[in-house]
């Protein structure tokens, strides 16, 4: 450890207390640990034009603060995005491990203002060769980059933050604040710039909410479409443009056709293409799936080979924000239907129990129902938001050979469309849609199904394939 350099930041720390005109702040720290770190930047073109920062609690937040805005102002954003926790220690001439923490508080709140800055106010020139790179802190994405730089193109990282809530579990989820440390990590292991997007308002906006609103009308949502389909991706596209990057690529397991239509993976078992299904084509135009064509324990050996620290790191669950907490937990929480007693009924509509709430059930669920078939194991066959029931019956009550869609959209004529998913990880059923109807947007539509299905949940995504290729999707209705 360097104590002249560090003691230079501690007495003379550079631009504290500055707040650049037009620029924007990201922040650290705070409760329970006391320190936080503050910084604001101003992005000009591809370059951080200024920077400045405060910061309270211990002399190494300080120090810390003024090592971070040192380093990142006149630097290309590029350049910026590279800087680490590491970084910011070495220019302090080395951090004890009691005193890191600093450097971990400065390189969060740097990256923060980074990402909101660039995502303002950026407009690098465009590089065919460079691709923004979506990274989840997990191994399918760490591959993915990795993929892309083996293409011999300059892949930059980015991550985003959704999601934060203190009942959550941080570690099990890719859109929390730790997540994104965790990426970043990474990212800056292999050599790559990371950005850091706050997109927790979007989020919440464009996904928490309406996922809420669809258990209080009775539906069973399915908030990745919509979060792949108009927040995280749109989001990230829009950032490619600001940072000159010529297309995106995630760590999805999907492909795409020749002419620019989405495809299901080569890996039946890991297929992603139902998430994406809603992606419009221009989306799918700038888009790479760098691990289409790879099975999971491919993608696994290459991070070993590799040597990436998350080549044996356990997926996440699908629904990031309910890491660590219950559907029902999180919808008292966060302005879901109030629980109120309702009742529980045959077809007949005889009582044969009571609930706390319709929200709480989904269609084909069998468990937790509290309710004596008679020997007959029952299931939810509807349930109904007005009168506050849920109807259950047999199992064989679940089967429908008709499957009816609203704000169906159509890549193709419908009568290319000879298969459907009725649920992200359900096996494909051989279908057809009546009334040959054309490519386009459509109110509402039939899938007739060859054979019946069972458990056909409301508000769930119908996606509409060709073979292997995703022709369109529409939400079920009730």
């Amino acid at each position: 450890m360097d104590p002249e350099a560090f003691e230079h930041h501690l007495t003379s720390p550079a631009r504290r207390g500055h707040a650049p005109a037009g620029a924007h702040a990201g922040a650290a720290g705070g409760a329970p640990c006391g320190d936080l770190v503050r910084i604001s930047l101003r992005v000009e073109g591809d370059r951080v034009a200024e920077a400045g920062f405060d910061a309270s609690g211990c002399g190494a937040a300080v120090a810390a603060g003024s090592a971070a805005v040192t380093l990142a102002e006149g630097a290309p954003v590029l350049a910026a995005a590279r800087v680490g926790a590491h970084d910011v220690a070495a220019a302090l001439g080395g951090l004890s491990p009691g005193k890191f923490h600093a450097a971990d508080l400065a390189a969060d709140a740097l990256h923060r203002a980074l990402g909101a800055a660039a995502r303002a106010d950026g407009a690098a020139a465009l590089a065919s060769d460079r691709t923004l790179v979506a990274m989840s802190g997990g191994v399918d994405s760490a591959v993915a980059a990795l993929l892309v730089a083996r293409e011999g193109r300059e892949a930059v990282a980015v991550t985003l933050e959704l999601w934060r809530d203190a009942e959550n579990d941080a570690e099990a989820s890719c859109c929390s604040a730790s997540a994104v440390r965790s990426a970043r990590a990474i990212a800056h292991g292999m050599g790559l710039p990371h950005f850091t997007l706050d997109l927790r308002d979007e989020f919440r906006t464009g996904v928490v909410e309406p996922f809420t609103a669809a258990h209080a009308a009775g539906d069973t949502p399915n908030p990745c479409v919509r979060c792949n389909g108009s927040v995280r991706l749109d989001a990230m596209l829009g950032f490619a443009e600001r940072i000159g990057a010529a297309d995106l690529a995630t760590g999805h397991y999907a492909r795409r056709t020749a002419d620019g239509l989405l495809r299901c993976a080569a890996d039946a078992a890991k297929d992603q293409a139902y998430v994406l299904s809603a992606l419009p084509h221009a989306s799918l135009e700038r888009m790479r799936f760098p691990l289409g064509s790879l099975t999971k324990p491919e993608v696994r050996a290459l991070a070993r080979e590799a040597g990436l620290p998350v080549a044996a790191k356990a997926d996440s669950q699908d629904l990031c924000f309910l890491a660590g907490t219950g559907k029902a937990a999180f919808l008292a929480r966060h302005g879901g239907p109030p629980e109120r007693a309702g009742a529980i009924v045959d077809r007949d509509g005889r009582e044969l129990g009571r609930h706390r709430g319709h929200h709480l059930f989904t269609v084909g669920q069998r468990r937790g129902l509290g309710v004596d078939g008679s020997g007959e194991p029952l299931y939810v066959l509807s349930t109904e938001p007005g009168s506050n029931t849920v109807t259950v019956g047999p199992k064989a009550a679940l089967a429908t050979a008709t499957v009816r869609l609203r704000g169906a959209v159509l890549h193709r004529p419908g009568e290319q469309v000879d298969r459907v998913r009725l649920r992200s990880h359900a096996p494909t059923r051989a279908c057809r849609l009546e009334g040959a109807p054309p490519a386009g947007r459509h109110g509402r539509l039939a899938v007739a199904l060859q054979e019946p299905v069972e458990a056909v949940a409301p508000g769930q995504i119908a996606c509409l394939l060709g073979g292997d290729t995703v022709l369109g999707w529409g939400t079920i209705a009730r």
